[in-house]
């Protein structure tokens, strides 16, 4: 109810079955540099207080915002279970049902879960059990923890679902504790692998998104956007890549509920400035832009440009292209001149020195190709024009300048 009344449109309950016995500490997380909590983990389980009161709550719920979706999502073993906790979400007034096959840690090791998401053909007959007994929507949930997202997807759609979220969390251990040696978060000198959620794991979600909103059996059905949601951008590129709605867990327990406001605001702003009336204008409107490698252009060349001006002569971008990259960036003989200077001929585009830097803008990637040429690795494979031998002259690295390998020494001192 403090959610609904920040402005959230919907929320999903804690996931109800049979109450468990949670542990303590349950969460952990990746801090990088001043950020807290890049990356999360927990190993909490599903509800661990009676499904009446549950229930209860959601019908009380109900009662004061009956405009608001209440989702309740359930996880049970037996199809009768299954039946049976439906009808009590029924009629308890739940707009929906949410079918829980993510999580990866505590409820697998029962037979629930990623272990039901993880195998597409009982994952499929669960959800016609579902179909079968429930009178309201069924989205049913998606663990990331498999090698390719479309099976489970297709899976679901086979069985009759009507709509999908993903990605739940992914199976992870944070980091060990140096002193007890046990993985966080350490529950009486040990620990347990977890659920891994948070920002850091959004660009491996928004993957997983894409692959079901541009597969021909799962693209037709309704996509609910999780994973590292916590600004209006990070809704805008979900929608942009399929999907119709998005739901945020982490931020809001890092930030409060009312992140929602500035969520909301950006997306309108977002949607003024693009002339949008409804997310469905821009919805999948990346799609066609996400191609497979082979069919990317390999005739458009950029390469690095540095703003002296804006240039603060930390060098950083010299030490990752000499270290990391092509050794493409020279710095001046001047010691009062601290502005790198870019070796065009060496460049080859790799956008990694735009990268580090810590000034906004300050290196940016320039078009060199007139745009006049588009030439595929599927195209050169159909005209037998690709490289076949070790020593193939049709290679994308000849004449590009290397170093003598003996200049990596110039600073090792003589003994």
């Amino acid at each position: 109810m403090k959610a609904f009344e920040a402005g959230w449109g919907g929320a999903v309950w804690k996931t109800l079955g049979v109450p468990v016995v949670n542990v303590s500490s349950r969460y952990g997380s990746i801090d990088y540099r001043d950020t807290r909590m890049a990356g999360f983990n927990n190993i909490e389980l599903i509800t661990d207080r009676p499904l009446a009161d549950n229930l209860r709550e959601i019908e009380e719920v109900k009662k004061y915002f009956p405009d608001h979706a209440v989702i309740a999502s359930l996880m049970v073993e037996s199809r009768a279970e299954w039946e049976q906790i439906i009808k009590d979400c029924e009629n308890a007034g739940a707009d929906g049902i949410e079918l829980n096959f993510g999580c990866p840690h505590g409820m697998c090791e029962r037979g629930m879960g990623s272990a039901v998401g993880q195998e597409p053909e009982v994952l499929k007959t669960i959800v016609e059990w579902v179909m079968e007994a429930a009178n309201i929507p069924v989205i049913t949930k998606l663990s990331p923890n498999i090698s390719h997202i479309v099976d489970p997807g297709r899976a679901s759609v086979e069985g009759g679902t009507d709509a999908i979220s993903l990605v739940n969390t992914f199976k992870s251990i944070v980091g060990i504790d140096l002193d007890s040696y046990a993985p966080y978060p350490v529950v009486d000198g040990a620990g347990s692998n977890g659920g891994y959620c948070g920002p850091a794991v959004k660009p491996i979600a928004l993957n997983m998104v894409k692959e079901l909103a541009q597969d021909a059996i799962t693209k037709d059905t309704p996509i609910s956007g999780i994973g590292g949601i916590e600004n209006w951008r990070d809704v805008v590129e979900y929608i942009l890549l399929g999907c119709g709605s998005v739901q945020v867990c982490t931020a809001a327990m890092h930030y409060g509920f009312g992140i929602v406001r500035e969520m909301e605001a950006g997306l309108v702003q977002f949607m003024e400035d693009k002339g949008y009336e409804t997310i469905y204008d821009f919805k999948g409107k990346a799609l066609p832009n996400v191609k497979e490698w082979k069919d990317l252009n390999l005739k458009h060349k950029v390469v690095a440009e540095i703003d002296g001006d804006k240039c603060i002569g930390c060098e950083l971008c010299y030490i990752s292209c000499e270290d990391g990259a092509h050794q493409a960036i020279g710095l001046s003989d001047d010691p009062d001149n601290r502005v790198p200077y870019i070796i065009e001929d060496n460049c080859v585009g790799c956008n990694l020195c735009s990268l580090v830097c810590p000034v906004e803008e300050c290196i940016t990637m320039v078009k060199r190709d007139d745009g006049t040429e588009h030439v595929t690795w599927a195209e050169r494979t159909a005209n037998n024009d690709i490289p076949t031998t070790f020593n193939d002259k049709r290679a994308g690295g000849l004449g590009h300048y290397v170093p003598e390998p003996s200049l990596a020494l110039k600073n090792r001192k003589k003994k």
